[in-house]
């Protein structure tokens, strides 16, 4: 018996649709502290936790990152009432101290290695970024998560000085139904699952 009701299910899932266009209505920035306040207890690797999230949400801050999207993303993300930059930091592993205390030697398993930091900070920033994208819904938004955009510049803008690097790029509002166009098909369960 599943946990979720059918109105659950629909609200994060079923009926869930990436929006394009969206309604002229703000975005609290309480609803803001509580998408993380929601995604921030989903599991990732020793508690590791490499997300690192900036809301652009100022029509100054908007002004910063539109010169670093794609042509084909731009309008959507100019009217979005929020655009939230998916972030990862390399160096998550100095705060393991105090995010898995029960093992002080975890954060070990990943400072001997760019890559092997590398390569957990981006695993668990993207399913953390997932975690976003489910809460968000959960809470009554609409997502339009996207790529298009230059990542170097992104990073160079918002990130300079850091360890951080941007993972995807997500717009947030509540979306216009009537734009949305008939939804893409997905694969069958029995196409590309299997049980064993």
């Amino acid at each position: 018996m599943s946990v979720f009701d059918l109105d659950s299910k629909n609200l994060i899932f079923n009926n869930a649709r990436t929006h394009n266009e969206w309604l002229d209505k703000d975005i609290s920035d309480e609803i803001l502290i509580e998408i993380y306040n929601l995604m921030k207890w989903c599991p990732t690797s020793a508690n590791c936790s490499p997300a690192r999230i900036i809301f652009i949400k100022s029509e100054k801050s908007k002004g910063r990152l539109l010169p670093f999207v794609i042509e084909s993303n731009l309008e959507k993300t100019v009217s979005a009432p929020v655009t939230a930059i998916i972030g990862y930091d390399v160096n998550f592993h100095e705060h393991l101290p105090r995010l898995f205390p029960h093992n002080l030697d975890a954060q070990n398993w990943f400072n001997h290695s760019l890559d092997v930091a590398e390569e957990t900070a981006f695993r668990n920033g993207s399913m953390q970024g997932a975690y976003f994208l489910i809460a968000a819904r959960a809470l009554g938004l609409d997502c339009g998560p996207m790529s298009g955009f230059d990542k170097d510049g992104v990073d160079g803008e918002f990130f300079r000085g850091t360890n951080i690097k941007s993972n995807f790029l997500c717009n947030l509002g509540y979306g216009d139904a009537s734009k949305l166009f008939t939804r893409s098909p997905r694969f069958e369960f029995n196409e590309i699952c299997e049980i064993l």
